[in-house]
This record gives structure tokens, C-alpha cells and sequence, in this order.
């Protein structure tokens, strides 16, 4: 990039126009487009368009690879042109949910699905026969693609499960790489298994087409690579070696996540993808760019360290990052710890009476229900876990256990200042310094721990650099695509370090620049960005700039930094107006940061009647819940409504303008 640009984020689903088959498709993209250049929008961020089955979450891939079917054209595939049948099924499925405010996922899918399976079975011929022709599209595109071959085996045993997680089915669990090649290849399976690489060659030809055309007008598509992949997948089912799935990744413990994010994804297992050269990784973005020029890299600083928990933990409490620097028992006993001290430290101790409490004093009662998952210490009226307790998933299965008994144990289960990784190796729980066995410490005691805390930390801090200098590195040289991060959060020393370096572009999400460790915690001037960086005035899971304005009271602090005086005679807090919204949007341009791309919402509120009633209903997300709200944002009108409104566009132009300007 030789410029500053400025650019949009819209998740392909919102899209509407007069093709749309109750949500955006892949071709939607190319009026999109058409609307993008008018306002001299030079980016079109997606969310990410993999297939991820019944969830609506695009970060929960049931593939790396694969598109999702959600984003086709129906109406726009070859096969379906002569049928005059199968167009007026696709048209009723249009008029019905193309009625819905917020599109309902599953609904929609299975509707658009079966719809494409009776397109497949009308013109099977044809197709199977294209399939074994090495020279025909479908033949050459199926060569091309060898992953396809896991993805259609994996899809097919998902629809004889009634797409239940792989993980539950009763056979087929374990399956060689070589057993599931050699179910592709079988004759008597084959109907079953083209169907789902037709699909796929017709999303991959429809998303081309668009991206072609974005570029064909100066737009660069950025897509969206999520980190981790869902348990539940292609991926995971056929590639094992190349995750850990006896562990979860997430986040520690923070703030708004007083017991951390356990997010429910596997790790990965990067010593053997690096023994394949990182292949799958690199293919995965081989695959991207197809259709990319930029991409933003999730979680980034999941490549440095990633919070694993293991797989019987329900909270983060418990879990440590990986890489780790153990702490050993010879290190703890040189501060002075016994072998019983340090089981107090890793082991929650629980008393009696502290159970007896929420069991109706019931002292015999009591033993008893402990007895089942605990062992008594002794005579002493003190009880630890059995082995056979892993994780408090154990404790709260317990149904036999009063439910006020089991809340206890729970938090007992949390209360520890040392984690067990492996026999006589452990780590510093994330917030030991909140347990009870920190407490029972004296002052020589702490100051002993602290100094191991901090050796380690610096020890683990040189191990996260490595690695994720290693990986990026690694991953970034796969393709000519532009790396942007998605660094948001506590970041180690180490991250806009290693970012710098490999001119990997940072986020700035304007709302949350400031200096918080200064007094009144002032915001950082936009002039300040860095050049290798993307500023937006909000994402996908947070408030619109709409609602953030009207309900959260940094918004207050924003314009207080910013305004002129003649900027607050005309703006007031708490009031949101079209004028306010270009206020925001044009200050926001004066960032120093390569790429500018903000929200599509945040674009709307440019004009009143494109305002949702209730501001909420503009949100993409709301992390921590899960409902048919989430992810199924679409537009208030459609795209060529939006092509004529020439005094949004207008605007939008004068905001473009006014970065090329600075």
C-alpha cells in the first residue's frame, strides 16, 4: 500500500439486493462494490465465509477450507437456469425470508441446502460424469483441491449422524488419513461425496467472480482468519496429530472475565505442524488468497502463547499458557516448601465446616457427601479431591451431590496457588495471589515466590517471542496478502515487537487508545498511530459507534479530547445525530494508520433513516451469549438504495477524501 485508505466491514450475510436469497451471497459483493467506489471506499473487510455447519458463529469452522453453501447464488448456478421448478422453490424461499429484519441461520441453511441437493440430484449425470474428466471444470477443480476429499467424507458421516459432533458417533471417530482417502474413492460412496465438492466448486467459482470484480475496481477484499479451529471439524476429525485435544484454548482471567474465557477450541500442536513445515497453516492461507489481498489474523497473540485449559475445566481459572517455564519441585523446596506445603499450594483444601455451611450444618451429611469425590485428610476435618476428579466438569456431574454442596466445590476447585501441568512440574495459577494458600504465606515466604513468579515470567516472555516470530514469520511469507493483526487486549512486551519487525499491521480501535496509565488516562493522539496499523471506530463484538456514543461514558471522554469549541456548539454528548456520526467518522480519519476501515453500521448512522429503531439491533454480536440474534445482522435496505442515496455517499466520499488529504 503506497496510501492511506479508507475502507468498510460487513459481514457478507447483511448484504441485500434484489438477487438476495434471505441473506447476502458471494455475488451481492460486486453491487457492494459498485457502492464502495462511489464513495471511494478502497477495502471490503468480511467476517469470515467458512462452512461452520449448524452454528451461525463464522469463527467456528467445521473446515479451513471450505466455503459456506449459505453464500450461494442459487439462482445463479447453471444448473438451475432450465429448471423452471427448482426457480420457483428458490424464489418462494426469497419472498419468505427475505421478509426477516434478522435472518434466521438454521432455518435458512437447511432450506438453501436441500434446494441444492435436488439441484445435484436433477443433474447428477452430468455432473458425475464431469467428475472423473480430468478436463472438465469440476474434474480439473476436484485436482486441485485435495482437501476436499476429508471435507466430503467428514460432511457425509455429519448427515448420516444427523450432524451431530464426530466426537459422539459411534464409529468412525478414528480414522487414518489413508481409511478416509480410501472412502472417497469408493465407487459406492461417490454420488454422496460429489455432491458436496460440486457445492464447493460453485461457491469457490461464484466468490472468485466477485473478488475479481472488487479488484477490477481498485477494492482490495480483506478476509478473516480465525485461529483456532472448532473440535467439530474436518480439520480435527482427520488431522488429530496436529491439535491437542485435551486441551481448550481461551483466555485467562481479566476484569469483565473474573474466571477467564474458555472458549472450547482445541490447541494446537505446533511441534508437529512444524515437522510438516507448517503446511496445513500455510495451505489454509494459500486457500485465502485466492480471494484476498489483506487478511486479518485473529487473536494474534495466540501465536505468541495461547491460554490452554484442560479439557475438564469449565472456567480458564486453571488453565496456563503455552509455551510454559515449569516450575519444578526442587525450585520449591529450594524456597523452603515441603512436599505437604506444596500439596497445599496445588491441591484445594477443603474443611468441613465451609460445606457443612451451605448443607444445613449437617455434619454427617456432610462426610457423606463428600466421601464420594473426596478423601478425608486424616482425623482432621479437612478434605482433598480424588485423582479421579480432573476438572470441576467432574464435580458438577455429580448429581447425586446437593447443587449448593457442588457451587462450593467448584469454587474450592479454583482457590490454588499452583497448577499441576505434569507430575512435580507446575505453574503459578493466573491470579494466585487471590488464593487462600498466598494468604497463609509470611512475608520472607512471598517475597521468595514473587522473585520465582518474575524469574519465570521473563523466562517465558524470551520462549512467546520465539515462538511467535517463528510462526508469523513462517506464515506470513505463504502469500503476497497484506497481514493485519487483531491484537486487542493484554498483550505481552514481545507482541508490537515481533508485529514491527514482520510489518504485520496493528489494531487501533480509537475507543480504546489511551494512555491508562497516565492520570485521567487521556486518549492517544490520532496523529500518533502508527503508520503499520488499521484504525476503526468499532468491531464486531463490541457496541456500534451509534450505542457506544449513547450509552457508554468513554464516549464523553472521546469528544472532550477532541472537539474544538466550536465542535461542542454543535455536538452533544448523549444526543447522536447524522452530524455527530460525521464528526466522529472525520475525526477518526486524521489517524496516521495505513488502513482506516470502520463497521458498515457506523457508515449508516451518516443518515437518520437507516437508524434502528433501538440501537441494539445494529450489533453484529454480544459476546457471551449464544441466540439467533448474534451473526445475522443484515442491511436496512438494499444495496442500490444505498448506490442512490448521493447524500450518504456524499459524505462517506468526504470522509475518504479527507485521509488521502492528510
Amino acid at each position: 500500500m503506497n496510501k492511506k485508505k479508507t475502507g468498510t466491514a460487513i459481514p457478507l450475510a447483511a448484504l441485500k439486493t434484489e438477487n438476495s436469497c434471505g441473506c447476502g451471497d458471494f455475488l451481492d459483493l460486486m453491487p457492494f462494490a459498485n457502492f464502495c467506489k462511489k464513495t471511494d471506499l478502497e477495502v471490503i473487510q468480511l467476517l469470515p465465509v467458512n462452512d461452520t455447519g449448524t452454528e451461525s458463529s463464522p469463527y467456528s469452522a467445521l473446515s479451513a477450507f471450505a466455503l459456506h453453501p449459505l453464500y450461494i447464488r442459487i439462482s445463479a448456478l447453471p444448473e438451475i437456469l432450465n429448471n423452471e421448478k427448482l426457480q420457483k422453490e428458490e424464489e418462494k424461499i426469497a419472498n419468505t425470508f427475505n421478509a426477516y429484519e434478522r435472518f434466521p441461520y438454521r432455518e435458512l441453511r437447511d432450506k438453501k441446502i436441500s434446494l441444492l441437493q435436488k439441484l445435484f440430484t436433477e443433474n447428477k449425470d452430468t455432473i458425475l460424469s464431469d467428475a472423473t474428466n480430468p478436463k472438465s471444470s469440476f474434474g480439473k477443480w476436484i485436482k486441485d483441491n485435495p482437501w476436499i476429499r476429508f471435507y466430503a467424507v467428514f460432511m457425509e458421516f455429519k448427515r448420516k449422524n444427523k450432524e451431530a459432533s464426530w466426537k459422539s458417533w459411534t464409529s468412525n471417530k478414528n480414522l487414518s488419513q489413508e481409511k478416509i482417502i480410501g472412502l472417497w474413492e469408493d465407487e459406492s460412496k461417490k454420488e454422496k461425496h460429489l455432491f458436496y465438492a460440486w457445492v464447493q466448486m460453485r461457491a469457490h467459482e461464484q466468490f472468485l467472480k466477485a473478488s475479481e470484480y472488487v479488484q477490477s475496481l481498485g477494492i482490495q477484499l480483506k478476509g478473516d482468519i480465525p485461529i483456532m479451529m472448532n473440535e467439530d471439524s474436518c480439520d480435527a476429525w482427520a488431522f488429530p496429530e496436529f491439535f491437542n485435544t485435551s486441551l481448550r484454548a481461551g483466555s485467562p482471567p481479566d476484569g469483565p472475565n473474573p474466571m477467564g474465557q474458555n472458549w472450547g477450541f482445541p490447541t494446537y500442536n505446533w511441534e508437529n505442524l512444524a515437522k510438516e513445515n507448517y503446511s496445513w497453516w500455510k495451505d489454509r492461507l494459500i486457500q485465502a488468497s485466492k480471494y484476498y489481498q489483506i487478511y486479518r489474523i485473529d487473536h494474534v497473540l495466540g501465536f505468541f502463547r495461547i491460554w490452554s485449559i484442560p479439557e475438564g475445566e469449565c472456567t480458564a481459572m486453571n488453565g496456563w499458557t503455552q509455551p510454559f517455564e515449569p516450575i519444578t519441585e526442587a525450585e520449591l523446596m529450594q524456597l523452603g516448601f515441603n512436599a505437604d506445603r506444596i500439596r497445599w499450594f496445588a491441591k484445594p483444601h477443603v474443611p468441613t465446616k465451609s460445606i457443612e455451611e451451605v448443607n444445613n450444618n449437617d455434619y454427617l451429611g456432610t462426610h457423606g457427601h463428600l466421601s464420594k469425590i473426596m478423601d478425608r485428610i486424616g482425623n482432621e476435618e479437612l478434605w482433598i479431591f480424588k485423582d479421579s476428579i480432573t476438572g470441576d466438569k467432574d464435580i458438577w456431574a455429580r448429581e447425586d451431590i446437593p447443587l449448593s454442596i457442588r457451587e462450593r466445590l467448584a469454587e474450592f476447585w479454583r482457590n490454588r496457588m499452583l497448577v499441576e501441568v505434569a507430575p512435580k512440574s507446575y505453574v503459578f495459577q493466573w491470579t494466585f495471589r487471590n488464593s487462600t494458600p498466598w494468604a497463609s504465606l509470611n512475608w520472607e515466604e512471598k517475597q521468595g515466590v514473587e522473585a520465582l513468579s518474575h524469574k519465570k515470567a521473563v523466562a517465558m516472555e524470551a520462549l512467546w517471542e520465539k515462538q511467535g516470530r517463528t510462526l508469523l514469520g513462517e506464515l506470513t511469507k505463504a502469500t503476497k496478502m497484506i497481514a493485519c493483526a487483531e491484537d486487542l487486549g493484554a498483550n505481552t512486551e514481545c507482541v508490537p515487537i515481533v508485529l514491527k519487525d514482520l510489518e504485520i499491521l496493528s489494531l487501533r480501535v480509537v475507543r480504546w487508545c489511551r494512555e491508562w496509565d497516565k492520570p485521567g488516562q487521556p486518549y492517544n493522539p490520532l496523529p500518533s498511530y502508527p503508520s503499520l496499523s488499521v484504525t476503526t471506530s468499532s468491531v464486531h463484538d463490541s457496541s456500534t459507534m451509534r450505542l457506544w456514543w449513547l450509552t457508554e461514558p468513554d464516549a464523553v471522554d472521546f469528544f472532550n479530547n477532541f472537539a474544538s469549541q466550536q465542535d461542542k456548539k454543535q455536538i452533544k454528548p448523549k444526543e447522536f445525530t447524522p452530524e455527530t456520526a460525521y464528526w466522529l467518522l472525520s475525526t477518526m480519519a486524521l489517524s496516521n494508520s495505513q488502513l482506516c476501515i470502520h463497521p458498515i453500521q457506523d457508515f449508516l448512522s451518516l443518515s437518520q433513516p437507516y437508524y434502528a429503531s433501538d440501537p441494539e439491533k445494529e450489533r453484529v454480536n454480544v459476546p457471551g451469549s449464544v441466540n439467533s440474534f448474534n451473526w445475522t445482522y443484515r442491511l436496512p435496505v438494499s444495496i442500490n438504495n444505498l448506490l442512490s442515496d448521493d447524500d450518504l455517499c456524499g459524505k462517506i466520499k468526504a470522509i475518504s477524501l479527507r485521509r488521502h488529504e492528510k
